[in-house]
């Protein structure tokens, strides 16, 4: 085995400069925590991880002659393409010597965390993605409250496969990306035990405006916003004035949890007594705003965040990053002012009072 960098990092150890070894998710965690964001501890099982299990296992050359077998404009062979490929990965053995190092920095997780076997969620992290001008996210595979050893290997080779889904492949062809320069890293995270969760803009994705923050939010794991199964409660906050200037409550029917005898993602209907209650309190909402803002000003550009809300810390609201994206919608388009410029204060002033806007 060659040095601890070249195969693991610590999410303290990555930074944007990272992005060739540990992929833009991993790397943008890394940022977080230089930025002092809460986000929940881990790893990064590296490129070099991967590449090294590749050429172990003897299916580098395979993947890729299947691969030249690919035509751009036919969606089938994609297909066929991603479910032999994905087999032929899924089913190779990860060396002793790579599993004994990985099985390692889970231990120490476990260890840092108190918790014995300490519950993660196994995500992708693929070179190409959460870039400008690219859309990689959402192509590749995230897995939930995993626990022990065994399936830390199973799910880091499932998320290794990922990078060959049908949806990717073709994306890929698509775009004019080099099959064989894309690379994935694989995050490994402490499971946040979310109460509420869900997705938050540092801009108003319906219009555009950066003068405002959006937030959406359901009850249990975020993926039932991500993945859009549910209606979310929307609140729209003043950057400046950290106010929340628009609440939309709605009436929120499904929820991602745990299931405290299996240890499985379950999904569940929310309980009658909470379908139609707000699942962030003002309080909690606007403190995540603030956190949005610095994310924001670390990176210079609007982002597309993930947060949880983690109920293991009981009467005291413990909001966690999970991970963080430049926005790529609005970003893209020439910067409109978001409203007309005044002669001056005063002027500004008497403009909100005649549109009935509140002035503080």
């Amino acid at each position: 085995m060659e040095k601890r960098h070249d195969y693991v990092l610590w999410f303290e150890e990555c930074d944007l400069e990272s992005i060739p070894i540990v992929g833009g998710k991993n790397a943008s965690l890394g940022e977080l925590l230089k930025a002092n964001i809460p986000v929940p501890p881990g790893f990064a099982v590296t490129t070099k991880a991967y590449n090294l299990f590749l050429e172990q296992g003897n299916i580098k050359k395979e993947i890729f002659k299947i691969l030249k077998g690919i035509k751009a404009d036919d969606v089938e062979s994609g297909k066929k393409a991603s479910i032999a490929i994905r087999a032929l990965i899924e089913s190779t053995n990860v060396s002793d010597d790579l599993q004994d190092y990985i099985g390692e920095f889970y231990r120490r997780l476990s260890k840092k965390c108190n918790v014995p076997a300490v519950p993660v969620a196994v995500r992708s992290s693929a070179t190409a993605e959460d870039l400008p001008g690219a859309s990689f996210a959402g192509q590749q595979d995230t897995f939930l409250w995993i626990r022990g050893v065994d399936d830390i290997f199973k799910h880091v080779k499932k998320c290794w496969s990922s990078l060959f889904t049908a949806r990717a492949i073709y994306y890929r062809a698509k775009m004019g990306f080099d099959h064989e320069l894309v690379e994935i890293s694989v995050g490994v995270q402490k499971m946040a035990n979310a109460w509420t969760a869900g997705v938050m803009f540092t801009l108003n994705p319906a219009t555009g405006d950066r003068s405002t923050i959006a937030i959406d939010a359901n009850f249990g794991f975020g993926e039932s916003v991500v993945s859009g199964e549910c209606t979310p409660d929307n609140f729209i906050i003043n950057k400046i004035t950290d106010e929340i200037i628009k609440k939309s409550i709605s009436h929120k029917t499904i929820l991602y949890t745990r299931d405290p005898e299996s240890h499985c993602v379950v999904k569940q209907n929310v309980p009658d007594e909470r379908t139609d209650i707000q699942c962030v309190v003002d309080k909690d909402a606007i403190a995540l705003a603030k956190i949005g803002k610095r994310i924001e000003e670390h990176y210079g550009k609007p982002m597309d965040i993930e947060w949880a809300i983690d109920k293991d810390t009981p009467g005291k609201a413990k909001i966690m990053i999970l991970q963080s994206r430049p926005e790529t919608v609005w970003s893209s388009k020439k910067v409109e002012p978001v409203m007309k410029a005044r002669s001056s204060a005063l002027a500004h002033i008497c403009a909100g009072l005649v549109a009935g806007k509140k002035v503080n």
